[in-house]
């Protein structure tokens, strides 16, 4: 048994940074390295890979990035955990094999499968799972033919097993993004399957990890104190055996790593923080404590667990009909104005009537009123079609160019003749864990299948109950803060705020985080969900749940219907709500002056 371990991160996201992981790997003396690549929609995008040809379906750019990387691992390979796998981790360790054949290098490389539902919903609807929408309550009743990929959320069961079998390399398909993190832990630690404070410590860990250089001052809001942007720092985090552990990056790299970054990071895509929900374990971190330990170097202690929930997170995608998008620019004074009548030009010029449409005024409000410009001189002004035929788009995208010599002047071509794109709609849902089996494989050149143990069998007799956050009831309107007086002083929410927001479906978080203790007091009293209402009413058309955090000085809002569907689903400019905590931030507050920093 190790005292502590250290785990570093190289891919936050499909597309991140190649040389991440070269720099990891050189710089960061690590243990375990990690590279989380998924997302809600990468899955349908890689079943449809798959489809087309059977030994795809898996992030190829992991192999590119062991590649890039391959002078690094040649003088220190620690061991990786990807869910590059996506829809075909077999097919991935494969094409990893034959990588590491080339370069040289023998190592193990296992895979774990078992995510992947898709041959299972028949029979799982048959026995009378209805795969519930808990977004909206809606049952799944549509033909099967129109689900793309149906994935559970996994525990780090197979990783943990694939480790003890000897692995150097573990390759998952949709496991939970903290399991790559918890799986090492539990491994080399010897943490006991149900200290449940402990793998919280791990969930949390993970979760500062997954989202790469975002915890080293990536989408920071104090972004002006980063001084070295090139050569970005991914976080490194050194857990020790009793579940406390430090959050830092490799000396030499850029970025920056303080408690604020790491703060940032934490409140992201977090609902509850007193039942942040995972398949491992359920993590209470309402008493967390983190501080400034050193430079580049962040203390986190004081996360407790509760028992893990009885069901998993499962991520369906099917097929919504088509969608097409086309821009034209417009240019000179009264750019808005133009651009406004020619949106009315152009969609009554088009006979066809669509499912559902939309404009957007990029340069002036396509982000939403709460950042719209009153004044612009240029627009790229962009419509939206969308359609359960393709063949209705076909009319939409010969009209979109017919507008420039139609209308005032000053408009020019921007972009290609649209092509009316598959519209792929995210539906969460969970599943019963007894439903789902993990297979772990040896994987030299062909895949071998291994029995995998039973994770929990001392758990088999417990009662398990979903463990679900209380309903927080709207709070009374106080719009104190919009209120102007001689005795305040205006200041924008940046002045007293730091902020980040993420998507997850239709649904968003918007983190806030207090610059101090007397700001929120005062927030407390005043930020209620009425005010973050009024700001993001063009956006937000459900309910406003506010959660407060009094260890972080912080408050997590949940915006529900709010991204106009998510993903493909949505017309608007910024699908995964990331701008929304930069509109907060910009929100113009009167407020005592001796609450100004």
């Amino acid at each position: 048994m190790k005292r502590k371990v250290r785990i570093g991160n190289s891919s936050g996201f499909w597309g991140d940074e190649p040389l991440a992981m070269r720099r990891q790997v050189l710089l960061g003396k690590l243990d375990y390295l990690t590279a989380d690549y998924l997302a809600e929609v990468s899955m349908s995008i890689l079943a449809k890979q798959q489809l087309r040809n059977p030994q795809q379906g898996y992030v190829a750019d992991f192999i590119e990035h062991i590649k890039l990387a391959e002078d690094a691992l040649k003088q220190y390979f620690p061991k990786i955990i990807t869910n590059a796998g996506g829809m075909n981790p077999i097919a991935c360790a494969q094409a990893l094999q034959e990588a590491l054949h080339s370069m040289g290098f023998d190592k193990k490389v296992m895979a774990v499968t078992g995510d992947n539902l898709m041959e299972q919903i028949d029979q799982l609807q048959a026995d009378g799972e209805q795969f519930e929408n808990f977004e909206t309550g809606n049952s799944f009743n549509y033909p099967l033919e129109q689900l793309v990929s149906a994935n559970v959320y996994t525990s780090s069961q197979g990783i943990v097993e694939a480790l003890q079998a000897g692995a150097d390399i573990v390759i998952a398909g949709r496991a939970s993004d903290s399991a790559l993190t918890i799986a090492p832990c539990v491994y080399e630690l010897d943490w006991e399957l149900d200290d449940w404070d402990k793998l919280a410590a791990g969930m949390v860990a993970g979760h500062i990890l997954e989202c790469g250089s975002q915890a080293c001052g990536g989408n920071f809001t104090d972004w002006q104190q980063v001084s070295q942007w090139t050569e970005m720092g991914y976080p490194i985090v050194e857990m020790n055996a009793d579940g406390s552990f430090e959050v830092t990056k490799a000396e030499g790299t850029g970025g920056l790593v303080n408690q604020w970054t790491v703060k940032e990071q934490l409140i992201y895509e977090v609902s509850d923080p007193t039942n942040y929900m995972g398949p491992d374990v359920v993590a209470d971190m309402s008493e967390i404590s983190i501080t400034d330990v050193g430079e580049h170097k962040v203390a986190v202690s004081g996360v407790k667990g509760k028992p893990a929930p009885q069901t998993w997170k499962v991520s369906m995608a099917l097929r919504d009909g088509y969608k097409a998008v086309g821009q034209v620019v417009v240019g000179g004074k009264n750019a808005l104005e133009k651009a406004e009548l020619l949106s009315k030009i152009f969609w009554k010029r088009i006979s066809t009537r669509f499912y559902r449409t939309a404009t957007n005024f990029i340069g002036a409000n396509a982000l939403g009123n709460a950042l719209a410009k009153e004044e612009s001189r240029e627009i790229l002004l962009q419509f939206v079609a969308f359609d359960l035929e393709r063949a209705h788009l076909q009319t939409f995208a010969k009209e979109v160019a017919g507008i420039i010599l139609a209308g005032p002047q000053g408009v020019a071509a921007y972009g290609g003749r649209p092509k009316p794109q598959e519209v792929i709609a995210y539906w969460p849902t969970l599943l019963d864990k007894r439903n789902i089996k993990q297979i772990l494989w040896d994987v030299p050149f062909q895949a071998k299948e291994r029995e995998i143990n039973s994770f929990y069998p001392h758990m088999a007799k417990e009662k398990y109950e979903q463990i679900s956050s209380p309903h927080i009831q709207p709070d009374k309107g106080d719009f104190t803060l919009l209120t102007p007086s001689v005795e305040l002083a205006e200041v924008s929410m940046k002045d007293l705020c730091l902020a980040r927001s993420g998507d997850k479906g239709n649904t968003a978080n918007l983190g806030v985080l207090a610059r101090s203790e007397a700001i929120f007091d005062f927030l407390k009293k005043h930020l209620k969900t009425d005010l973050v209402k009024q700001w993001f009413k063009d956006q937000c058309h459900g309910e406003i749940i506010r959660h407060e955090w009094e260890s972080l000085r912080g408050f997590n809002f949940v915006l529900n219907d709010v991204l106009d569907g998510g993903g493909t689903k949505s017309s608007r400019l910024d699908p995964q709500g990331k701008m929304i905590a930069a509109a907060f931030l910009a929100q113009k507050v009167f407020v005592p002056r001796k609450l100004i920093p």
